[in-house]
């Protein structure tokens, strides 16, 4: 059930959820349980996009073509969020190709190594990622498409957190809680009005289709193949959900 217990202020919250979404230290952010500060999800993400948008520009400005620009962009990203989110997909996949039964999966998902099918699910989505980003017209394409991406994926794990059981008991969504109703409008609100602010006049309806229709194919296989949630899934679903977000802001730009 929700927690509306001892809620953060916002400037808590936003502690919180920096220090857990990236390598910045940020005092006692976590002193606070994680669903209690998911509404800065997005806004944290936000923060991630514009480093990763800068760096892209940055790079077109020493002379470097989209595709080596876009790499850099992505590795950026990659650094300042240490890889949570890419760690979570690569567990995932692995678990997903295992020949075992749900608990086999759940216990293949758990192993700190890597075996063939996460690094098969790393090249393709950070390919994928790499192959969006210099796809984009120009400099402020991709900044406004990175904000929002990075935005929106990371609402989307705040949807999941809320709507979809915990595969096990003892997992790390489990421990984070359920975030409350009105926490999860104000994150997809953030992350819509973002796009609706950057991404006017069409390419915000493609962002947002891609985005959800990418999150939701990841959930849909969670809830069938593991019974629900578990940190691994939310960070695979923030990596493909952003995929989603930059497909579609490229199909109409």
């Amino acid at each position: 059930m929700p927690d509306h217990q001892e809620r953060p202020g916002l400037a808590a919250s936003l502690a919180a959820a920096t220090q857990f979404l990236t390598l910045i230290p940020l005092g006692n952010g976590h002193d606070h349980p994680l669903a209690r500060c998911v509404v800065m999800f997005p806004v944290v993400g936000a923060a991630i996009g514009l480093v990763g948008g800068v760096f892209y520009i940055v790079a077109g400005w020493l002379g470097l073509g989209p595709v080596l620009a876009a790499i850099v962009c992505v590795v950026a990203m990659l650094v300042l969020t240490r890889g949570l989110h890419e760690d979570g997909l690569a567990d995932l996949a692995d678990g997903l190709g295992a020949h075992a039964d749900r608990a086999g999966r759940l216990a293949v998902m758990r192993d700190s190594r890597i075996g063939a099918f996460g690094a098969m699910a790393l090249v393709i989505v950070i390919g994928a990622r790499v192959a969006t980003v210099a796809d984009l017209p120009n400099d402020m394409a991709v900044l406004a498409a990175l904000v929002v991406a990075a935005a929106l994926s990371r609402a989307s794990m705040v949807v999941a957190m809320a709507v979809m059981p915990a595969a096990r008991e003892d997992g790390m969504a489990e421990a984070a809680g359920e975030p409350a109703f009105d926490q999860v409008l104000i994150a997809l609100g953030i992350g819509a009005v973002l796009a609706l602010a950057l991404l006017f006049p069409w390419a915000w309806i493609a962002a947002l289709a891609g985005g959800g229709i990418a999150a939701c194919l990841v959930g849909w296989l969670a809830m069938t193949v593991l019974g629900g949630k578990t940190g691994d899934v939310l960070g695979a679903m923030q990596q493909v959900s952003e995929i989603g977000v930059l497909a579609g802001a490229v199909a109409v730009t």
